[in-house]
């Protein structure tokens, strides 16, 4: 059991099942054995999800109690909940429960498994993650990663890549980056009641940093690279099932050409540019051409809407929502699995259907 790569995934939601899906169809190439999952309850609303996953390849885990009304629904679990995080290699939390999880169940299962993902809002739950941005920060000793939100990685992949070129200038040169996030207000799969009839703005819970997501961009940098940003951001809820919309405003130290900005943005293969400005055309794209309805690129900029004025950048860029996260999921999990190679085998992921150029 010990040479097979098993991948255990906790949750199905927006997050779980779309990663459940990319795992089990590209496991092969990634060079993993085995995808699991794990469903609390059975509920006759889920069965078409489950039985769909099941027949992808994924193996159904379940609490013990619960096995009778999932085989009485027409499924049944091939591992009981506890046996299929002991025997996984790495465990992927997408539920709003990471942190409670890793003190209730996780800490027991330290010295059989490689290690525990946990997503966006589970700030603490371990060392803070993006792909492409952070990876030299990751270690063999790392056993908890927690991977930022989308929002978060938005924030993180325009800073990393107009303000610091890469990595190629200090934190020095972002004097300031000031993000305001037009979030939807409900994923499209979640019910009518959660939809609300106006916009909404929200408060800024830090004196700093305003919102959590440039808190959470902050400590990405200072945590994994060592680099103290000083970034603030606004948020708002639109009622829209859309995409969240990202208005940027980067101020920097050293003179830049609009021709550079956009340079640097080709320059990042996460990044997909577009001539649409309407949230719905490219949700559509998503939804006809991407990974079970989603573009895992970092962002996607609407190239007309950069401006710049010598040291001030400004333009709005579209978050694919938790497409984003999959990525980052992706790659921390084969960065457990293959430590020395994984970035080579997350290139199977950097082209279409997953990551585009242009949308």
């Amino acid at each position: 059991m010990k040479d097979k790569k098993i991948v255990h995934i906790i949750g199905t939601g927006t997050i779980g099942e779309p990663l459940i899906v990319l795992l089990a169809k590209t496991k092969k190439e990634l060079g993993i054995d085995e995808i699991t999952f794990n469903k609390r309850s059975a509920r006759l609303v889920d069965r078409p999800k489950i039985t769909n996953l099941i027949s992808k390849g994924a193996k159904l885990s379940a609490e013990k109690n619960a096995f009778e009304d999932f085989i009485e629904m027409g499924v049944s679990p091939k591992y009981e909940f506890h046996k299929a995080i002991e025997r996984a290699s790495v465990v992927i939390d997408c539920t709003p429960s990471g942190n409670e999880n890793k003190e209730k169940y996780y800490r027991q299962y330290e010295s059989r498994v490689l290690g525990f993902l946990a997503q966006g809002s589970e700030k603490g739950f371990g060392k803070p993650y993006a792909f492409s941005i952070t990876d030299k920060s990751l270690l063999k000793i790392d056993k908890y990663i927690w991977i930022v939100s989308c929002n978060t990685h938005n924030i993180a992949t325009i800073a990393w890549t107009i303000a610091l070129d890469f990595g190629n200038k200090d934190a020095s040169n972002l004097i300031l980056g000031d993000f305001v996030i037009d979030r939807r207000a409900t994923d499209i799969n979640q019910p009518a009641k959660d939809f609300i009839p106006s916009p909404e703005v929200e408060k800024h819970d830090n004196d700093i940093c305003g919102t959590h997501q440039a808190e959470d961009a902050k400590t990405l940098f200072k945590e994994t690279l060592g680099l103290d940003l000083n970034l603030f951001s606004s948020a708002t809820k639109e009622p829209t099932q859309y995409m969240h919309v990202m208005r940027f405003s980067l101020e920097l130290k050293e003179k830049i050409t609009k021709e550079e900005v956009i340079n640097r943005i080709k320059k990042n293969p996460l990044i997909a540019i577009t001539e649409k400005t309407s949230t719905s055309n490219v949700f559509s794209f998503g939804r006809d051409q991407g990974h079970y309805g989603r573009i895992l690129n970092q962002t996607v900029v609407p190239i007309k809407t950069i401006t710049v004025a010598e040291r001030r950048v400004v333009g709005f860029c579209f978050t694919p929502q938790d497409g984003n996260s999959l990525l980052s999921s992706t790659a921390a999990t084969l960065h457990f699995l293959y430590p020395k190679v994984y970035l080579e085998k997350m290139k199977a992921l950097l082209k279409p259907p997953f990551v585009f150029e242009e949308v």
